[in-house]
């Protein structure tokens, strides 16, 4: 929670336009014309339709995406997103608007009745990450599964050696642990492909270039649904004696089962929201604090080139400890994530 606070300390500053800190006098040009950290924040941490990579002679240098779209009167529509020019042009009566596409009318203005026929299936910077994921994880546990058959009885080389041991750790010292040996070897499988997949996004996303930088975890939906899962399988695998805590405690009296059953069911949709949160809040907020040092040069630097030379090497330090913080943060948030998930299940399949 205090990197939570700490970083929407740091935004709500910066979400100030950076002309405001000089002198009063600058004219509405030059203030289009200054350094927005805030919309530069924003902008990393938030989902787009195309992969920015660098900004050279003031123009936008960017990895176009598919844009996918199903119209429910004129059918299908495939084409990349540079189409738009970065939402400054209309294609084929749509454009794009703060991250969203629209039908606009003939002079520009949104056409909000045939708007809400679009769907949008397109492949954004956070869908092509998830993808891209998924081909990674595949191709490395495939292989790994395979010379497992092909060298049985024999010491792990490579990459088998490197994920052997956090294979291990998961399995014994969450699953096991938190589950019991009698059922953790139905969970075994689902806790593994969380905390690899949590673990994996949470690095690509410390990675400041193609293809990595996309804020998928750090996405309320990708969170949601990995806890929605959770909130099934231990719904799904609740015994008798699971819902009977919760419903009637044993050797509570009546009376106060009035205040606690309440207590009890609320809880038991209150943890994935617990589950969503967490994740979601401290992968997002690693992000805004990194950006949010990372912007003080230039924020400083049109106040002054010396005072922006000067807190370039204080923001550089304090970016690169948070760089190394945050691969921490990357294993720790999918360990708590699991062993969370883990703890759930064990609840629910505890017998009498």
């Amino acid at each position: 929670m205090l990197r939570l606070f700490i970083s929407i300390l740091f935004l709500s500053v910066l979400l100030c336009p950076a002309s405001s800190i000089g002198d009063p006098s600058n004219n509405l040009n030059d203030v289009e014309e200054k350094f927005q950290p805030g919309e530069m924040i924003m902008h990393h941490i938030l989902d787009t339709h195309d992969w920015h990579i660098l900004d050279w002679q003031g123009h936008a240098v960017s990895i176009p995406l598919p844009i996918i779209i199903f119209h429910e009167d004129t059918g299908w529509e495939i084409f990349l997103s540079s189409k738009f020019n970065h939402g400054h042009d209309v294609y084929n009566g749509y454009k794009l608007d703060h991250g969203n596409i629209i039908a606009v009318n003939a002079d520009g203005s949104k056409n909000i009745k045939e708007t809400d026929k679009i769907w949008d299936l397109s492949i954004t910077k956070n869908v092509f990450s998830l993808l891209l994921s998924i081909v990674i994880l595949l191709s490395v546990f495939i292989s790994i599964s395979n010379r497992y058959k092909k060298n049985k009885n024999k010491a792990p080389k490579g990459i088998q050696s490197l994920l052997e041991p956090i294979i291990i750790f998961v399995r014994d010292d969450i699953a096991k642990s938190a589950i019991g040996d009698k059922d953790y070897k139905r969970y075994l499988p689902f806790l593994l492909t969380v905390f690899f997949f949590i673990f994996l996004n949470n690095l690509l996303g410390l990675v400041p270039f193609f293809p990595g930088g996309a804020n998928l975890t750090g996405n309320i939906a990708v969170p949601m649904v990995l806890a929605a899962m959770v909130f099934i399988i231990t719904t799904l695998s609740g015994k008798k004696y699971y819902w009977k805590h919760i419903f009637a405690m044993p050797g509570v009296p009546k009376p106060v089962l009035l205040i606690l059953t309440p207590i009890e069911i609320f809880g038991v949709f209150l943890k994935p929201l617990v589950l969503m949160i967490r994740l979601f809040a401290n992968i997002t907020a690693g992000h805004i604090i990194i950006l949010s040092f990372f912007s003080m040069i230039f924020i400083f630097g049109e106040m002054s080139p010396i005072a922006g030379y000067g807190v370039s090497v204080f923001s550089g330090l304090f970016v690169l400890f948070m760089m190394t913080l945050e691969l921490l943060v990357a294993f720790l948030q999918a360990y708590v994530f699991t062993l969370l998930a883990a703890m759930y299940f064990g609840m629910a399949v505890e017998e009498h």
